[in-house]
């Protein structure tokens, strides 16, 4: 019984936490991260379709982080675990939209995001590094025709591969999914709203 648990977890179950969303196309397009981590041990690529332009969901993207713009994911959670101290934002924050390489988008507890690459309204690239692990999260934002855009999440690692640290990947990798695919519908809802309300947002961005 525990054994068939853990093959219907390993396989489909763990398929779904890594692949949420996305097609062959996205799993398998180069982005700009893929080589920062060349031996990568862990890789998601979570993706959703926005029916908005990528000027619509930019200002979202840029403005994240605690005492910024939020998660956009379970803010209940967030909270409780003390990646925010507030709700996420439903507006776009004039003075949270500069973000520049080098910058650390702060998440309360923890280091924060330190920003890596930015082009904007097409890429923004977090990362970081410790004694224990290398790691990358790319936003790639890919305009579908004129009023579409893909927006496609993918986080790479390099995990040493110890007991301990095998199980915290474990642990990790569900509620990493979680949150990230309540994101990921999170900027969905906001861009799409913000591109109802502004559908010319494209010949004023900065």
């Amino acid at each position: 019984m525990l054994a068939g648990l853990g093959l219907l977890y390993w396989f489909p179950m763990r398929r779904w936490f890594r692949h949420w969303g996305s097609s062959d196309t996205d799993r398998h397009r180069p982005m700009r991260a893929d080589a920062d981590i060349i031996d990568a041990t862990y890789e998601t690529t979570l993706a959703v379709t926005v029916a908005a332009r990528p000027e619509h969901i930019w200002p979202w993207l840029v403005q994240i982080g605690n005492e910024r713009g939020g998660l956009y994911s379970y803010d209940w959670l967030d909270r409780m675990f003390g990646f925010l101290n507030g709700p996420s934002a439903d507006r776009i924050l004039p003075e949270f939209q500069s973000i520049r390489v080098g910058d650390v988008i702060p998440v309360g507890r923890g280091a924060g995001f330190p920003v890596k690459a930015i082009d904007p309204y097409r890429t923004l690239v977090l990362g970081g590094a410790t004694d224990d692990l290398q790691w990358t999260w790319e936003f790639g934002l890919y305009p579908i025709g004129e009023r579409h855009t893909r927006v496609v999440s993918r986080n790479r690692a390099h995990v040493p591969r110890t007991l301990s640290l095998i199980l915290f990947m474990a642990a990790l990798e569900p509620a990493a999914f979680v949150m990230t695919r309540r994101m990921l519908l999170g900027l969905k809802r906001r861009a799409q709203r913000l591109a109802a309300e502004d559908p010319d947002i494209g010949s004023h961005a900065a």
